[in-house]
């Protein structure tokens, strides 16, 4: 009996301790796409944004040229025609290795700006692949509940 208890105490700690790493990661994945997203979209600094990347970078936006070069050359376009915009993080989901945020991104001041659904996906740390959502904020909606 004494035996059984103590199996079943040991199963119970280490399914729990095997949780606590898995939030862990998670905090810390969110923590480096929101320390990611600060370097590279509102101050629009690539060398210190890449401290956060892989040594490679999938890019899954058609619009969007693929590897680290492409995000060096939109961080670079940013910078030089919108210097002024600003992107806030208005939610942040971390699932795995996967980290999603959702934002508030104005190109513009004095403009409604865009709601964008980012999804991250890291390994070791790191940031190695990217999806993203864009749409408009319209003027007029069809309900008053927000996009925020």
């Amino acid at each position: 009996m004494k035996r059984q208890v103590m199996l079943t105490l040991a199963s119970y700690l280490m399914s729990h301790a095997a949780l606590g790493v898995a939030g862990s990661v998670q905090e810390t994945n969110k923590q480096i796409v929101t320390q990611f997203y600060q370097k590279a979209l509102n101050d629009k600094n690539f060398d210190e944004a890449q401290n956060y990347l892989g040594s490679w970078y999938i890019q899954h936006n058609p619009m969007a040229q693929d590897g680290l070069d492409g995000l060096k050359n939109y961080l670079t376009y940013l910078k030089n025609t919108y210097p002024q915009s600003h992107s806030e993080i208005k939610r942040i989901i971390a699932d795995g290795d996967y980290v999603v945020v959702h934002v508030h991104s104005v190109l513009e001041p004095d403009t409604k700006g865009r709601a964008i659904i980012d999804i991250f996906r890291l390994e070791n740390g790191k940031i190695y692949e990217h999806w993203d959502v864009i749409q408009p904020i319209p003027d007029e909606a069809a309900n008053s509940n927000g996009m925020f």
